[in-house]
């Protein structure tokens, strides 16, 4: 099993928990054995998930912000890239919530599975509403005030007050670039340490990902067996596909549009980028061939592929962004939860802002996703219900993550004029030829 890449594992896990579940539910004690012995596992890894969000946010989002000392130098260029990159997290965000509000992938579960569903994983569903209410009686001026916090450590100690600790480390991210760069070292050397840590903590997570999907599919099999509910899963993950290729189909467009570059030229130079960013599940991973196809094959010039494409590797998220926005409005409509129109706009903020905080690394997507639903007032138990299916999705929403990459920096190497006419690919041997 250890030598098999972690998506395969997972996706065993995920047939032996569906498979284990269905042959003990056929003995009467099956369910309560499942239920006393295996689900506690699965909620233990949810919990884990849950217990790294915090800490996530605040070390990539904090080392994010500070790397952009050189926006100083920059100025023109980091305005562009950054601001490109929101805009592309807003519009796939958008492309998810409407694909999803349009199919309705959580509206085929029949009532029977969906009180059955909130009895076994919604405990906290009813306190969710109430804070819904709550929220609607508020003046129109009070979303933003909840944004900042009073106190920081109060703050972080609930996951559903993620917007604030997102605000905190922005913040923190600025003054660590306004103050002198001597004093700011020690802080920046810091997190860069409390950050290569998180994201080691969030490898071992991921180690025990088969174990806890099988002990989520066992529980969910036994508790809620109906094939709607399957049915729906498979309704849910084609409108995260659906979604990902029309934002693959936006990159094409802009770029044709601002660049007079054909989608076959784009396509044909970053192919082998997409190809290796779908094996590996991996940004960062996928770093060196995407900046090597952008500068030799798309005609950018090293000056912005080393700014853009590191800087999109840690805050342009927008194939992740997209698919949280579709799970969270997916997991809501599972649980017979009207989300207003307010809210789905608070998933659009939530999202492009916990993007720029994720890591570019497998399984963190999973981990943003938590906070989006926090922030929404969603059970965060819902997780059990896409996870089985999250590896294959991660892979594909990692392509459109680098796809992003290369389109905004030939955008920003087109506005700044520093976009060849002609790609200049180089040979294997020609530094040993000169």
């Amino acid at each position: 099993m250890k030598k098999l890449a972690l998506h395969w594992q997972i996706l065993i896990g995920m047939a032996l928990g569906v498979i284990f579940a269905l042959i003990l539910s056929n003995f009467e004690w099956g369910a309560d054995f499942i239920g006393d012995w295996i689900k506690p596992f699965g909620t233990i890894f949810i919990n884990s998930l849950k217990l790294i969000a915090v800490p996530l946010i605040l070390a990539s989002l904090i080392k994010g912000v500070s790397d952009l000392k050189d926006i100083s130098k920059l100025s023109q260029m980091g305005i562009r890239t950054i601001g490109t990159y929101i805009l592309t997290t807003i519009i796939a965000v958008s492309i998810g919530l409407t694909v999803v509000n349009v199919v309705k992938p959580g509206s085929t579960i029949s009532e029977e599975t969906r009180e059955e569903l909130v009895a076994n994983y919604g405990g906290e569903a009813d306190l969710k509403r109430q804070d819904a209410e709550k929220q609607k009686n508020a003046g129109p001026l009070q979303a933003l005030v909840d944004i900042v916090p009073s106190n920081i450590i109060g703050a972080s100690s609930n996951n559903a007050n993620m917007l604030q600790v997102i605000f905190f480390a922005i913040f923190f991210g600025i003054g660590l670039i306004l103050i002198p760069e001597k004093t700011a070292e020690p802080v920046k050397v810091f997190f860069d340490g409390f950050n290569e840590v998180i994201l080691k903590m969030i490898d071992m997570i991921m180690l025990a990902a088969p174990y806890g999907v099988f002990a989520l599919l066992a529980a969910l099999v036994v508790e809620s067996p109906s094939a709607d509910l399957f049915a729906a899963l498979a309704m849910y993950a084609l409108c995260v596909i659906t979604g990902l290729l029309l934002m693959i189909g936006v990159y094409i467009l802009i770029v044709w549009i601002f660049t007079k570059r054909t989608p076959k030229f784009f396509m044909n130079g970053i192919s082998p980028a997409q190809l290796l960013a779908f094996s590996t599940s991996s940004s960062a991973a996928t770093l060196p061939v995407t900046m090597e196809r952008v500068e030799e094959h798309l005609g950018v010039e090293k000056e912005v592929s080393s700014f853009v494409l590191p800087i999109g590797a840690t805050i342009n998220m927008d194939g992740t962004s997209l698919y949280q926005a579709v799970a969270a409005v997916f997991i809501a409509q599972a649980f017979g939860m009207d989300l207003s129109f307010g809210t789905q706009l608070g998933i659009i903020a939530t999202a492009t802002l916990a993007s720029i905080g994720s890591a570019a690394v497998p399984g963190a997507g999973m981990v943003m996703l938590v906070i989006v639903l926090a922030q929404a007032g969603i059970p965060e138990a819902g997780l059990a219900l896409i996870f089985a299916i999250d590896r294959p999705l991660d892979m594909c929403r990692t392509t459109v993550n680098v796809t992003g990459d290369a389109s905004v920096a030939m955008l920003v190497a087109k506005a700044v004029g520093k976009l060849r006419d002609q790609p200049l690919v180089k040979n294997w041997d020609d530094n040993y030829k000169k």
